[in-house]
């Protein structure tokens, strides 16, 4: 298990939730929608996460009635930006270690 891999998971991953909650706002209007989301599961042993997107049950029939789930998506993109971020610097830092370790020994 190395931090770089855990750290790249978790940007697919928050890059994953990040389109898919694009998805659902713009297609919120659209007839017939249905609204997807995103499954996390973690990675027992090696780390990281796996992530897949997957359809909602449809909670009614009725034209635009997923118009109102579209601040819960807001709020969904804005941490999908905090966890990529955050994953990112995980691998910066990594790469950063490596080369100080690597300085040291040569």
């Amino acid at each position: 298990m190395s931090i770089s891999s855990v750290g790249l998971s978790g940007m697919r991953a928050a890059q994953m939730q990040l389109d898919t909650s694009a998805h659902n706002v713009a297609n919120a209007q659209t007839p017939g929608f249905q609204r997807q989301a995103v499954a996390l599961t973690a990675q027992a042993g090696s780390g990281g996460v796996t992530a897949q997107t997957v359809q909602e049950p449809s909670a009614s029939a009725e034209r635009g009635a997923d118009f109102g789930r579209l601040a819960e998506d807001v709020v969904t993109q804005r941490m999908s930006v905090y966890s990529f971020a955050a994953n990112l610097r995980s691998v910066e830092t990594e790469d950063r270690m490596l080369g100080a370790l690597l300085n040291t020994r040569a």
